[in-house]
């Protein structure tokens, strides 16, 4: 059994020292209790830390001896105890920073290594992120935020996220414009790079800015295929000169206008493929400012270029796209495995959802894709159109713009998130509905208040602080000087309450799944309201907010620890140590992948500024129909959904299979089914965290989320 201690570092379990606290603080009362009690009440303490089944935070500890001293009636020892600790907290206060960046320094601090399944805390560049992010956490904590928003971030009410880069100013994610640099040219790095004369230039540009945007924002970001589409044809026209200059130099034969298009097209497919070959390992290798390969996703929607030579080009990119990543990438021993970025998203639409229409070549390969690579993930053009009135891509993983008049998407971005625990809410409530209510508004509007806090930050900031985004092209093209303000109103930008645990919080309240009809109701207009909130506020601040069905990589684990310590164990509600992402039916829970998708349609509509919902399958590598029937119930039903399927690999014995998850100790441990290994740096593992894939692995909440997921097919 572990202990967190406050600067991040595990400890082992030592029952002494919660002894000899309460011995001391015993001996400065009156009222005394005996050695037995305190043996009793140390029991007690321990027990619980047991039953948690994870590492146990100190604060949690304490909170339990308070708890157990008022159970035993000794009122003035809980009292003094709980002064004492306050005096020691206050004292902590002036030196926390400094002890959790040299818990960094000395590579001890476990909620570090595990807070970002994407991030290799052991790095330099990841470690100097982390120490930044300390000193920005400690920034916002003092001077940005207001005491009640951060003691609500403390207590798990609310999460604001990302307090380790708001303190520049930075947004989350956004819709790079590449269109706009690739055939207007940009600057990088104080340097002109015009518009390209090759595909295979372009795709190497394309990069550049993609490193440059993930290295001034700490959110995911999206390019769209299409916009590298039209540099086929430059290529193909360059190409068509080349070889013409070769057939008539030297040699007297001449070729038909079928052998010339032939050999030029077997040339272009070459530089189509050298070109996407440069986005999938550039991507994978890059290492960017915060020490992570960029969260970068890519969009492939056919309609998106116009009918003609320019969509079939695109369609030449998606399908080499696809074969590439069937491929996968090599691993250090030169295995090759399935890498997290770049995400694909692909659209399904008329032209390639049914047999025999002109794209469905492209749809099999997509579903050939997923079953053995986790991607493409699939957005319904039909649903979205109907919903939103036009098919564009999310920012990242899932957080959507509201849709613009005029049609522009590329260039927009998010400002920000802060997440609702809607379990908090109805644990406080004790299932009262009217207290619930009213417990939700009040928390609504600090997360108002939260998120105020951050639009405030990024207003005034000059277009100086990231010339590649806003004055060469990604997002804007401000002057020099000029402040991005104008770009954080009138549904420019989006700014997202996000919202979690609607599983959880049903139970509490109704004391059934909002799968079930009683559930699903009370469900269904928690969201509505929290909808309603937004309308009021953006229609109060012209600010676009918007409701997001946030990921909760690590916050799960947050939520679920704070959940406990303010509520204790509740079954069915806080005795996991994760809770469910926004809508999404709980994981334990069984139900078909068909049913699942349907009923999840329904929340996903309500979750406008962004979600998405996943089915849990076996390996159907061999069974593609599967998928593609799994494909054609996302068209015809939900806006954007995934499959979830394992691919891991073992390098200490070449296991190519499902790495499984065991307890010892009371902690999760990953291990190789074949010979036992557990050494992480010899295992590849990848699973869907939380709309991304991850490979570095994941804190003990989400190890336990995935452990415990159900299949659905």
């Amino acid at each position: 059994m572990k202990i967190i201690k406050r600067d991040g570092r595990e400890v082992p379990f030592d029952y002494t020292k919660i002894k000899a606290a309460i011995e001391a603080a015993n001996a400065e009362v009156k009222d005394k209790i005996s050695d037995t009690m305190i043996g009793f009440i140390v029991g007690r303490v321990e027990r619980r830390c047991k039953d948690l089944a994870r590492p146990v935070h100190v604060e949690e500890v304490q909170d339990m001896v308070i708890d157990e001293l008022d159970k035993a009636e000794a009122y003035k020892l809980a009292r003094h105890y709980s002064e004492y600790r306050l005096i020691h907290e206050q004292q902590r206060r002036m030196n926390t920073t400094d002890g959790k960046i040299l818990s960094l320094l000395e590579r001890t601090n476990e909620e570090a290594k595990q807070e970002n399944s994407n991030k290799n805390p052991i790095i330099n560049s990841t470690l100097r992120d982390y120490m930044a992010g300390e000193v920005s956490r400690d920034i916002c904590r003092r001077f940005l935020f207001p005491e009640d928003v951060i003691a609500a971030h403390d207590d798990g009410i609310i999460h604001v996220h990302d307090l380790d880069y708001i303190a520049e100013p930075m947004y989350n994610c956004c819709l790079v414009n590449l269109e706009d640099m690739l055939q207007h040219g940009t600057v990088v790095s104080g340097t002109m790079i015009e518009k390209p004369h090759s595909f295979s230039t372009a795709c190497n540009i394309a990069t550049q800015i993609i490193a440059q945007v993930a290295s001034n924002q700490y959110g995911g970001q999206t390019i769209s295929l299409a916009h590298l589409a039209p540099f086929v044809d430059v290529s193909r026209q360059k190409i068509r000169t080349e070889v013409y200059e070769e057939v008539n130099c030297g040699t007297s034969c001449e070729l038909t206008e079928e052998e010339l298009n032939g050999i030029v097209e077997k040339r272009v497919r070459r530089e189509v493929k050298r070109g996407v070959q440069t986005i999938q390992y550039q991507i994978n290798t890059l290492l960017t400012t915060n020490g992570q390969t960029p969260f970068v996703t890519v969009f492939m929607y056919l309609d998106e270029a116009p009918a003609g030579q320019t969509r079939d080009d695109l369609a030449m990119i998606i399908e080499e796209t696809l074969l590439q990543r069937i491929e996968g990438v090599k691993n250090e021993k030169g295995v090759w495995v399935t890498p997290a970025f770049p995400k694909l998203i692909y659209v399904l639409d008329e032209d390639n959802i049914t047999k025999g229409s002109p794209y469905w070549y492209l749809t099999e390969l997509a579903a050939k894709c997923t079953a053995k690579r986790m991607v493409p993930d699939y957005i319904s053009a039909k649903v979205m159109k109907r919903l939103k009135g036009d098919v564009y891509p999310c920012m990242g993983c899932r957080s959507f713009l509201t849709p613009s008049i005029d049609h522009q998407y590329y260039g927009r971005f998010n400002q920000g998130v802060v997440t609702l625990n809607l379990v908090d809410v109805a644990c406080s409530a004790d299932s009262d509905e009217d207290k619930f209510w009213e417990l939700l508004d009040e928390r609504c509007e600090l997360c108002f208040k939260a998120l105020m806090c951050r639009h405030d930050r990024l207003k005034g900031t000059p277009s100086d602080v990231a010339p590649i985004l806003w004055q060469y092209g990604a997002l804007a093209r401000l002057e020099k000087g000029k402040v991005i303000d104008d770009l954080l109103y009138n549904n420019y930008s989006t700014i997202s309450l996000g919202y979690a645990g609607i599983a959880e919080m049903t139970y509490r309240m109704k004391g059934c799944s909002h799968t079930e009809p009683g559930g699903k109701a009370f469900a269904i207009s928690v969201m509505k309201i929290l909808n309603e909130k937004c309308a009021e506020w953006r229609e109060r601040t012209n600010i676009s907010f918007s409701l997001y069905g946030t990921p909760m990589e690590s916050v799960t684990y947050k939520f679920a620890q704070c959940l406990q310590r303010r509520h204790g164990v509740i079954p069915h509600v806080t005795d996991k140590n994760y809770i469910s992402n926004s809508y999404h039916v709980h994981i334990t829970e069984p139900i078909d992948a068909f049913t699942k998708l349907t009923f999840e349609s329904e929340f996903q509509e309500l979750s406008p500024g962004g979600a998405i919902s996943y089915v849990e399958v076996p390996n159907l590598q061999n069974n593609i129909p599967a998928v593609l029937a799994l494909m054609t119930h996302i068209y015809e039903t939900i806006l954007y959904a995934e499959l979830n399927t394992k691919s891991d690999y073992c390098q200490a014995c070449g296991f190519d299979g499902e790495i499984r998850i065991v307890e010892e100790g009371g902690k999760l441990i990953w291990e190789c089914p074949n010979c036992g290994n557990r050494d992480q740096r010899t295992l590849n593992v990848c699973r869907r965290t939380c709309g991304y894939l991850g490979t570095q692995f994941w804190n003990q909440g989400r190890t336990a989320e995935i452990r415990d997921r159900v299949m659905h097919l």
